[in-house]
């Protein structure tokens, strides 16, 4: 845990919630601390230095201080040059966030989960398609699975044999790719989606299409079937 004074520490905002009349309770993801609660005192009187500051998927320059599960933040200083999220894009950056706050440990440090963070929120903010979208929340979520000890076997199926291009397998959570033959049966996925993921390629329909409905089953069972509420928000985007 971390207990004394941190100083100039990057981080950005996941979530942050009114805290008695004048102040702020916040969630953040920093760099070498991983997610950490801060109490931001007085942040919401007209004449704060924090007021307006504490906004998601901006780069902040965080300081705090104390002991004990919150701390005190004491400094933030915005670093510019993250753009701002909008539509879908902004939708898909508040999903990013509910999956740090359900399945990330407070104070475990993951500073490349943290670099492949600003990395995704810099490509969401230059790009309005839905396919880029998509595939930066697929690329993330191997990510986070990977940093908490939860990684995806892709290339190997559950005999240590390579995945071939042209089969289908069903993924088993505790064995991974179990074979299913050349013939696509209920709930298999191909192993040429299976050999893309594992490279990051998402440029195929049916490998974004297969690539969802895999990453949704595992994360349901790694929320233990609760349903993130941003999940909600971006069905209904979609649908309008």
């Amino acid at each position: 845990m971390p207990r004394g004074k941190v100083d100039a520490q990057a981080a950005y905002v996941l979530h942050a919630r009114p805290y008695r009349e004048t102040s702020l309770m916040v969630e953040v993801f920093s760099r070498d601390y991983g997610r950490v609660a801060l109490l931001a005192r007085g942040a919401r009187r007209p004449r704060s230095a924090l007021r307006g500051l504490l906004m998601a998927f901006q780069p902040l320059e965080l300081s705090w201080a104390g002991k004990g599960e919150v701390l005190t933040l004491m400094k933030a200083e915005w670093q510019g040059g993250q753009p701002l999220l909008a539509g879908l894009p902004l939708f898909c950056g508040y999903y990013l966030n509910e999956l740090l706050l359900r399945l990330l440990p407070r104070e475990d440090q993951h500073p490349k989960l943290f670099d492949r963070y600003v990395q995704i929120l810099m490509h969401l903010g230059y790009s309005n398609s839905d396919q880029v979208a998509e595939s930066e929340l697929r690329c993330f979520e191997r990510s986070l699975l990977g940093e908490l000890g939860y990684g995806l076997t892709l290339e190997q199926d559950c005999h240590g044999q390579p995945v071939l291009a042209e089969h289908h397998y069903h993924y088993a959570i505790d064995q991974g790719p179990v074979p299913a033959g050349t013939r696509a049966e209920h709930n298999t996925i191909r192993g040429q989606t299976l050999l893309d993921m594992a490279a990051d390629r998402y440029e195929q329909g049916a490998t974004r299409s297969e690539a969802k409905q895999l990453m949704r089953r595992l994360l349901a069972h790694y929320l233990e079937g609760f349903e993130l509420e941003s999940r909600k928000l971006v069905r209904e985007f979609q649908e309008i």
